[in-house]
Parts: structure tokens; C-alpha cells; sequence
């Protein structure tokens, strides 16, 4: 009696049963894989969405690859900074707007997007509702992996977003496949090992992720190199690299929002997720703006 007299503290409640942990967490799988759904698509079909009858002659170059006149990185910037802007306010404001009203929002922005751009009225609209289609994306990640920090026992449901360097270059002409159609297989070959490495978060945990940032910058600097100095054979090696560099990016993006999950104090762990996650749009908006840059560097327009 003298002890509940004392304030102290109740006692922790008991951890919740094994079916409503696997409830839980396929519930946040289901939700990252639609929020991550259109993003995907978009990137995907970058180069079909940037069609050559629907833009102005390519400009001269003497690169030897196969140009457009726009680079794929355009289609990336408007997939990004939308997303990018909603999670620099998300942590000011997000948290005033409830749950049910954002996956409302998020919805209805993503069917929008999805029908703007398959309206297909030209390269401005598309791109605009590629636009729209980041901002649900944005929205939608920055909800759902707040609300999962409130679900400890729940792993991070898959949500990739990386930018792969200057796919739409890396072209082997001697290849059966066409130039759209090789780009397609690296963004399908990208986004399936991103899927797989995150879906695997329970399997293969790394709590220091160094190795993981190292080894994707290798690989990246690798995939470059192809790029630029045509030294890989054929189209094989290259969709391994792509493979690899998905791969080991997914991995580091689930574990290190894991260890946000895991190690940031309850009291602040929403707002060192969203902030987490702006991070990773700020650095995929930088290389976006580069990819931009490297296309009339690597295709020696003049």
C-alpha cells in the first residue's frame, strides 16, 4: 500500500500477441507498398514519359550515346520535390492533421496523379502530375512511418526511393532489347531488389550501416565508369550491378530507419523519423539536380 502511496510507476503493459503483430505488420507492408506503388511506375516509365514525338529535336552531340533532348533526371526532380517540400513541414505542422484525413489526402492525390499522366497531353502535364503523384508519396511516407514508430513491435514497411545514376545512358546497342526497353529491365531490376532488401529487414539487421553507404557509393561510382568509358560488355554485368546497387540501397534505407525506430527516446521518435526522411529527399533531390547536369556533360551536347 505504502508503495502505490509512493507514486511509483505502472507496471509496462505485456507485449501484444504473436497474430496481432503479424496483422500489424502486414497491414504496414500493404501500406508501403501502395504509397510506394505510382513513385515506382513513374521512374519506370521516365523514358517513355519523355517521348521523343512530344519534344523538340535533340541538340547536336558527339558523345557517341544515345541522347534525348531532356534527361530522365527531369522526370526524377518532379517525382522528388514536391515530396521533398511536404516533409520539411510535415514535422511543424503534420501532427495537427488527423491520420484518417492524410490516407484520405494521400489517395485521392495518388488517383489524380496516376489519371494526369495517363491522360498523356504532353510533357508539361505529365510531369505535373508526376508532381502530384510525389506530393501523395511524400505525404504518405511521412504518415505511415510515424505511425509506425507508435508500433514497436512492427518492422518498417518497404518504401524505396533512390536514384540510380544515369540509367538512361547505359545503353549496349549490339543488345536484342531497345533503348527504352533495356532502361525499363534496370528500373524493374533497381526497384525489385529495393522491394526484397527491405522486405527482408527481420532476416539481415546491420546495426552499423557505414559499410552498406561505402559499398553503394562503389557501386554507383562503377555504374558511372560504365557510363562513361563504355568499358562493360553487354547488357548482363550491367543489370547485375543495377541489381546489386538496389540491393545494398534498400538495406541501408530499412536498417537505418530501423535504428531510428529502435534508439530514438519514445518522446521524440516521430519527429526523428520525419526528419530521417526528409534527409533521404534531400539527397535524392541532389542527385536529380546532378543527373540533370551529368546528361549534357556525358552526351557533349553542343
Amino acid at each position: 500500500m505504502a508503495e502505490s502511496e509512493g507514486g511509483d510507476e505502472d507496471p509496462p503493459s505485456p507485449p501484444p500477441p504473436r497474430a496481432e503483430n503479424c496483422r500489424n505488420g502486414a497491414a504496414f507492408w500493404l501500406l508501403g507498398l501502395c504509397n510506394n506503388a505510382p513513385y515506382v511506375v513513374m521512374l519506370s516509365a521516365a523514358h517513355d514519359i519523355l517521348r521523343p514525338n512530344q519534344l523538340p529535336p535533340a541538340p547536336h552531340n558527339t558523345s557517341g550515346h544515345d541522347c534525348g533532348p531532356i534527361s530522365t533526371g527531369a522526370v526524377l526532380l518532379a517525382d522528388i520535390l514536391p515530396s521533398l517540400l511536404i516533409k520539411m513541414a510535415a514535422p511543424f505542422g503534420a501532427h495537427l492533421v488527423p491520420y484518417s484525413v492524410r490516407v484520405v489526402a494521400v489517395a485521392i492525390a495518388a488517383w489524380g496523379g496516376c489519371s494526369v499522366v495517363a491522360m498523356g497531353a504532353g510533357v508539361g502535364v505529365s510531369l505535373g502530375g508526376v508532381a502530384l503523384l510525389s506530393a501523395s508519396s511524400g505525404l504518405g511516407e511521412v504518415t505511415f512511418l510515424t505511425l509506425c514508430s507508435a508500433y514497436p513491435s512492427v518492422g518498417l514497411s518497404p518504401e524505396e526511393k533512390r536514384a540510380v545514376l544515369k540509367l538512361e545512358l547505359l545503353y549496349f546497342p549490339t543488345s536484342a532489347l531497345t533503348h527504352s526497353e533495356q532502361y525499363r529491365w534496370y528500373q524493374l531490376a533497381y526497384q525489385s531488389s529495393v522491394f526484397a532488401s527491405r522486405s527482408s529487414l527481420r532476416c539481415c539487421r546491420f546495426r552499423h550501416i557505414w559499410g552498406l553507404a561505402l559499398l553503394q557509393g562503389l557501386t554507383a561510382g562503377t555504374l558511372l565508369w560504365a557510363v562513361a568509358s563504355d568499358w562493360l560488355p553487354s547488357f548482363g554485368p550491367a543489370l547485375a550491378l543495377v541489381l546489386l546497387e538496389g540491393t545494398v540501397g534498400g538495406g541501408a534505407y530499412a536498417n537505418a530507419f530501423c535504428n531510428v525506430n529502435e534508439e530514438a527516446p519514445p518522446p521524440a521518435r516521430s519527429a526523428a523519423v520525419s526528419v530521417s526522411a526528409l534527409s533521404d529527399s534531400v539527397g535524392i533531390a541532389a542527385a536529380a539536380a546532378a543527373a540533370v547536369g551529368a546528361h549534357r556533360a556525358l552526351c557533349h551536347v553542343t
